[in-house]
């Protein structure tokens, strides 16, 4: 096979492979949305998103319905959280790394972002307390608690706790946003911090479908006190009126027919047979590498080293018909020997010759 015909290898998006989507249930719960509620699927609706949806959001997380809305995707959960509590000079707690477009929202609205450092076991919170009592009031901790983008690591229990304790000492809104929660392939289940709050309104809660279904439905909810949730769709009806009933109906059926966990479990082990096969590629061709394996998610986060330029890395990579995410993309500072290596849309068999080809690149820049 020619070079020009060499099949590029990404390991650039999180998303899942087609072949791990469940086409068939979509359609079914498509139809079966259109036969049960036509009204409702094919009218504008309101924004809190689609009411049936809305009501099974709240009962999986047993809240009241009015503390829940439903999204076009998460990120435009983010969007409009970011609108009301992030105003110019706001500020914020990010994680270091942390998802690129997180940083972008955040930027846009002009806050005053306060990086804190990652552990294998989540945020620095020792790190963090040391900033608030130099006098640091940030208005919210954005934090991504299980299997981080970029960084594939999990919050733990005990810091889960202490960062509890501290929005509430501190008087800061813990923004959980986590939409990998429900696709761990391996290890035990962490409570959600918004269970863990007892409804004290430390925390607004962020998820989405789109690692469990597909990305391509684009629906996401936000979790939180009422009134906070109320102003934001008084944003939303000035914004959109009404976000994507079609997609959101859809939802609605694949979740509640039984689908939904079924496809969270055919998500899960595709996602562990890659992530091992990933581990076990980068020990192989790139021994000197530096990683922690995920027990879930899509992401995992390796350190190449100092010497390794990762803007020259990424045109050999390309050169090489492998694409990656450089690390700087994550970071306000930093990150220069550092990439972000999905491997949801990789199929098992194609994992080693991609790292293969990577470390053939990485020895062509060092």
């Amino acid at each position: 096979m020619s070079v020009a015909d060499t099949k590029t290898i990404s390991f650039a998006r999180g998303a899942p492979s087609l072949d791990i989507v469940d086409i068939e249930g979509l359609k079914s719960a498509a139809v079966k949305a259109f036969d049960a509620d036509p009204g409702g699927v094919t009218g504008y609706g309101t924004s809190v998103g689609y009411v049936p949806l809305r009501e099974w959001i709240a009962k999986k997380h047993g809240v009241h319905v009015d503390q829940v809305m439903v999204t076009n995707g998460s990120m435009q959960a983010d969007a409009f959280l970011f609108d009301q509590l992030v105003k110019e000079d706001t500020p914020v707690i990010v994680e270091r790394p942390t998802y690129d477009r997180t940083l972008l929202g955040l930027r846009a609205r002009r806050g005053d972002l306060h990086p804190v450092t990652l552990d294998d076991d989540g945020l620095d919170v020792a790190e963090l307390r040391a900033l608030l009592e130099s006098g640091v009031r940030p208005a919210l901790a954005h934090i991504i608690p299980n299997f981080q983008n970029p960084a594939g690591v999990t919050l733990s229990m005990p810091k889960r706790q202490e960062l509890l304790a501290l929005a509430e000492e501190y008087g800061f809104v813990i923004f959980e946003d986590d939409p990998y929660h429900d696709v761990r392939f391996r290890g035990e289940t962490l409570p959600r911090m918004l269970d863990m709050d007892g409804g004290k309104g430390n925390v607004v809660y962020a998820s989405s479908f789109s690692k469990t279904i597909c990305p391509g439905v684009r629906v996401g909810y936000l979790v939180g006190p009422a009134g906070l949730i109320a102003q934001i769709c008084k944003a939303a009806t000035n914004t959109y009126i009404a976000p994507n009933m079609v997609a959101q109906a859809i939802v609605h059926r694949f979740a509640t027919s039984g689908a939904l966990d079924q496809s969270v479990k055919t998500v899960r082990f595709a996602l562990n047979e890659r992530a091992d096969a990933l581990a076990a590629a980068l020990r192989k061709h790139l021994p000197d590498a530096k990683f922690t394996v995920p027990d879930g998610g899509y992401f995992l986060w390796v350190e190449l080293g100092a010497d390794i330029d990762v803007d020259e890395l990424l045109h050999a990579a390309a050169a090489r018909h492998v694409a990656v995410v450089k690390g700087t993309d994550f970071l306000i500072e930093g990150g220069e020997g550092s990439l972000r290596l999905a491997y949801s849309a990789v199929k098992t068999e194609d994992i080693d010759e991609g790292v293969k080809r990577l470390a053939e690149a990485v020895h062509a820049v060092r």
